[in-house]
């Protein structure tokens, strides 16, 4: 039995190179790694399906919708306003308004022209936050050049800023209370404790500083999970533009959950991730396709390549998207309730 269990432990380093030997005690004393016959037939990541998670949250939400009119209260409803034509924020706006309708949220969208000023807009945004018939407002992003867009989030009330970020919830995020939390960390932080990934203790890299995406990702994985607000209790390294490519392959190499969200299509490479690392993939960015030469949607995240070398990776489209929008069904929900203020 000795020499059995010398074989595998030599044959599993020879595939692996310095993969740990998992020992686990076993009958008379003899001792066996479970994880390494698993580890044999693994031979790609498993795909977390983003739309399979978001419907599970969606039906969720519609549940709880119906609980919530069953008992009198008003039908949660959710105002977008939407500046200019840009085609991919119309398409987003698309997919919000439909999801809602799914679940019972009802809905409406402001539509203002590009050229419009910024007082008019504020107005606008004023005007819906005192509404009484609005539980939810966003202000799909991003705006024209001539607004500013920190202005027109703090304009938005904090009660009804379903994108959380008004700078109270982000406030309220950073101190580990509870608040309305951006949409897109939200899904990140549910498609990871959905799919069972640990984050105790552990190594996370996330690729990306944005206030709206990759700054509150990292204030919910590092934080206390015995705080009002549960964080990750992980060990987080943000990285950004200024973060030298060889440096960033140090820090992605050591770490257990990589998170992209930088907008350079495949930023992260098989060379760059340890063996059955967490690859979350937030990235949005429209190339042309080599081959056919029509315009396609790809993340951050070289996916055929790190597909066969991690032990999860979201794709793109259909992994933290959908989840977005159902997280942002989740808020406009809980603002309803007015649980948090």
């Amino acid at each position: 039995m000795a020499s059995i269990i010398n074989s595998i432990y030599i044959l599993k380093r020879t595939i692996y190179g310095t993969a740990k030997f998992n020992m686990t005690k076993w009958r008379r004393g003899f001792y066996i790694d479970r994880s390494c016959f698993r580890t044999f037939y693994r031979s790609k990541a498993h795909v977390i399906s983003g739309n399979e998670l978001a419907k599970d949250i969606r039906k969720e939400v519609q549940k709880d919708v119906e609980s919530w009119l069953s008992l009198g209260n008003k039908r949660p409803h959710l105002s977008v306003i939407l500046v200019g034509d840009n085609p991919a924020s119309l398409t987003y706006v698309k997919n919000k308004i439909k999801a809602a309708t799914t679940v019972g949220i009802s809905s409406e969208v402001i539509l203002k022209p590009s050229h419009v000023s910024q007082e008019e807009l504020l107005e606008v945004i004023s005007k819906l936050s005192k509404d009484s018939n609005v539980s939810g407002l966003l202000v799909q992003l991003p705006l024209p050049e001539h607004i500013n867009e920190r202005d027109i989030c703090n304009a938005i009330a904090p009660e009804k800023d379903v994108d959380g970020f008004h700078l109270v919830n982000i406030g309220r995020l950073c101190l580990d209370q509870s608040s309305i939390i951006p949409a897109t960390a939200a899904a990140v932080w549910e498609i990871i404790r959905r799919t069972g990934i640990k984050t105790f203790g552990k190594n996370v890299v996330v690729a990306g500083r944005s206030k709206n995406v990759g700054m509150p990702i990292s204030m919910l994985l590092h934080t206390d999970g015995r705080h009002e607000r549960p964080g990750g209790d992980a060990t987080v390294t943000i990285t950004h533009r200024y973060t030298p490519k060889e440096l960033l392959k140090i820090h992605t190499q050591r770490a257990d959950i990589i998170i992209v969200a930088a907008g350079i299509p495949k930023l992260i490479t098989a060379d760059m991730v340890k063996e059955g690392a967490a690859i979350i993939d937030v990235g949005i960015n429209h190339i042309e396709d080599s081959v056919t030469g029509k315009t396609i949607l790809v993340g951050d995240v070289d996916f055929e390549g790190v597909q066969e070398k991690a032990g999860y990776i979201t794709p793109v489209p259909g992994g933290v998207g959908p989840m977005t929008v159902a997280m942002l069904l989740k808020n406009t929900l809980m603002a309803a309730k007015k649980i948090i203020y």
